[in-house]
């Protein structure tokens, strides 16, 4: 898991490192970049969930016992996590009030996830994770270009829609992925 981080987050650290990106891209190419960002990007995210499973299967190391209302709040915080998310890519007003809600929306994620979850494994997760978002948005306010793709900008309509499928990935997020994929139910347990 943490090999997975480590390649995860370093690759998208290498964003944030305008210098050296441009070094990156000027001797790979574009193309090049991309795919080896996607690659690294991709294996770094197996390698987390392949550890975190691992880790899961062999036994928790509890470091604290989060009292069961954490995860009541993780439930609420989890719904506007998502919809920042999707406001990142659906884009009205909550983008441009936010600057950049995705990192928003994964901060927000983390912060939840701790608040729920007192074991070594998933402080070392979701308190990476957070980090990170942090360093990337505090880089953000220092480079000249945007630091995100060039989507458009729309009005209050791209709100209700980045509303409305935020609220929908949520329902999916908590009734199917997190139970059957993570192995946790989030409602009913």
């Amino acid at each position: 898991m943490i090999l997975g981080l480590i390649l995860f987050l370093g690759v998208h650290t290498l964003t944030t490192q305008r210098a050296a990106r441009a070094k990156v891209i000027a001797s790979t190419g574009e193309g090049g970049y991309k795919i080896g960002y996607s690659l690294a990007s991709a294996a770094g995210l197996a390698l987390i969930v392949w550890g975190f499973a691992n880790y899961r299967a062999t036994g928790w190391i509890n470091v604290w016992y989060p009292p069961t209302a954490m995860k009541h709040i993780t439930v609420a915080l989890m719904l506007p996590a998502v919809i920042l998310v999707v406001a990142a890519y659906i884009r009205g007003r909550i983008y441009t009030t936010l600057k950049h809600p995705m990192l928003a929306g994964i901060k927000l994620w983390a912060a939840a996830h701790l608040l729920a979850n007192g074991d070594l494994g998933s402080i070392i997760l979701f308190g990476s994770f957070l980090a990170w978002a942090v360093f990337d948005r505090i880089t953000l306010k220092r480079r000249t270009d945007g630091g995100g793709p060039p989507i458009p900008v729309g009005g209050p309509g791209n709100d209700l829609i980045a509303v409305a499928v935020g609220v929908i990935a949520y329902l999916a997020l908590a009734f199917a992925f997190h139970p059957v994929v993570i192995g946790v139910p989030v409602v009913g347990a």
